[in-house]
């Protein structure tokens, strides 16, 4: 099925690509963990770590797929086969969709709170609002399971809708659409707060280097930041890569993406710090910024009943855009495996993914004080996918390039001068790999 499908060209690539990669975790935990790790010494790390690492292991995941030319389990099956290696490789592949799948089910939850507070900044604009009626907001919307799950319907159903188009008619014609104006408003937002206050500050929190803060766990959140970003491991990019015309350079895709992806981060710094610092909020408020720090600021801002709706229509396309990644490779191993049309697999998926999504939901009320292997259930949903079947996966990829595809068919595959090629292989090889490892360790840490 995938290799009866494709691109129409690089530019749908591209576009599906960073909106698989371009995420809630760019827009908010980007600039959260710049700020508290030093500012642009931080920055400076996490480029290194993200052209070093995240291009290498980014281009060996597109190469897997499109030489395999199916769903990442086939990829890695064929390319076994065909280094004449054991078949048992395909295991990699089903981790991948597994991943997929696992952060799907906490994904899902938090994507149909941003739709929620789409809709709430549409009606209300969050006016008059306070931080005891934020927090009450959030708190009431949390504690509904009900709300929740019909957020969470909403949220998957519109990935849903897009995916069931196929690549060209669905994915295709909606990504090149939606990255434009995430882009757009991203930037628009950023020129308001020049003309609103607080860029000053925000500029000094994200990128006045602090060198004496560098120390080994940055050094980590760096890596693992530059991993997790780029979205590798999840099976979306290999599935793109399926899809991916024989004349379009992996290696030249592989670093627009990683470049707009960081790009988007930086960008959506300057549009949340500011707003922060202009209505003298805490810039470390954590994950529960964005519901419960934010709608106060909006509701002192002038311009906030326009501005608000903007950011969380951001939010919605960033979120809404990677579930569709996560959920493609998925939908056509499910399709293939079972004879579905491409309409009823998605229907399936998600349907699955709802029953799963009601632990996710329960783990933010009924269930807030269960606990498995000494952690809460939400964070535990959260922790397995993230600090354990991502690096794991990662360095499978990496490894099984690296060591174990022949090294003729990455070549063939990539269409690299013989010194870029080397430089790849030798990163992919003796960087990539222990990097991912340590990613690995120190999550378990």
């Amino acid at each position: 099925m995938a290799a009866t499908q494709g691109w129409s060209g690089r530019f749908g690539f591209l576009m599906a690509s960073i909106g698989f990669a371009v995420g809630l975790g760019n827009i908010w935990r980007f600039p959260y963990v710049t700020g508290e790790n030093g500012g642009s010494a931080f920055v400076l790390v996490y480029l290194a770590c993200v052209f070093a690492i995240g291009v290498p292991i980014l281009m060996a995941e597109v190469l897997l797929g499109r030489r395999g030319q199916g769903t990442p389990p086939a990829s890695f099956g064929a390319l076994a086969s065909a280094s004449d290696r054991s078949s048992s490789w395909a295991v990699v592949g089903y981790l991948n969709l597994l991943t997929a799948f696992a952060i799907l089910v906490g994904y899902g939850v938090v994507a149909g709170w941003v739709i929620f507070y789409l809709v709430e900044a549409l009606s209300t604009s969050f006016n008059g609002f306070d931080a005891a009626s934020s927090q009450n907001l959030f708190a009431t919307l949390t504690s509904d399971t009900v709300a929740v799950l019909l957020w969470t319907v909403i949220a998957l159903g519109a990935a849903g809708l897009i995916i069931a188009g196929g690549v060209k008619g669905g994915i295709e014609r909606a990504v090149t659409v939606l990255m434009p104006l995430l882009f757009l408003l991203l930037l628009g937002l950023a020129v308001f707060n020049l003309f609103a206050g607080g860029m000053p500050e925000a500029i000094d929190y994200l990128f006045t280097p602090d060198f004496s803060k560098l120390d080994g766990s940055v050094i980590l959140a760096a890596v693992g930041q530059a991993f997790f970003s780029i979205g590798v491991a999840m099976a979306g990019m290999m599935m793109f890569g399926a899809y991916l015309p024989k004349d379009i350079s992996i290696a030249g895709s592989a670093f627009i993406i990683v470049i707009a992806d960081t790009l988007v981060a930086v960008l959506a710094g300057l549009v949340i710090f500011p707003m922060v610092f202009a209505n003298g909020l805490d810039p470390a408020g954590g994950p529960g910024l964005i519901f419960q720090t934010l709608p106060v600021a909006f509701a002192q801002m002038a311009g906030g009943y326009v501005i608000a709706p903007l950011f969380f229509l951001l939010l919605s396309v960033a979120a809404v855009t990677s579930i569709v990644g996560l959920i493609e490779p998925i939908g056509v191993w499910v399709s293939e495996k079972f004879q579905l049309s491409r309409p009823r697999t998605t229907v399936l998926i998600v349907a699955v993914l709802m029953g799963f999504s009601v632990v996710s939901a329960l783990s933010y009320n009924v269930w807030l004080d269960v606990s498995l292997l000494g952690m809460s259930l939400g964070t535990l949903i959260d922790f397995v996918p993230n600090q354990i079947m991502l690096p794991v996966g990662g360095f499978a990829i990496a490894i099984f390039v690296g060591w174990f595809v022949s090294k003729e068919i990455s070549s063939e595959e990539l269409g690299l001068s013989n010194q870029p090629f080397k430089i790849w292989y030798q990163l992919l090889r003796y960087v990539v790999g222990p990097a991912v490892f340590l990613i690995f360790v120190g999550g378990l840490i």
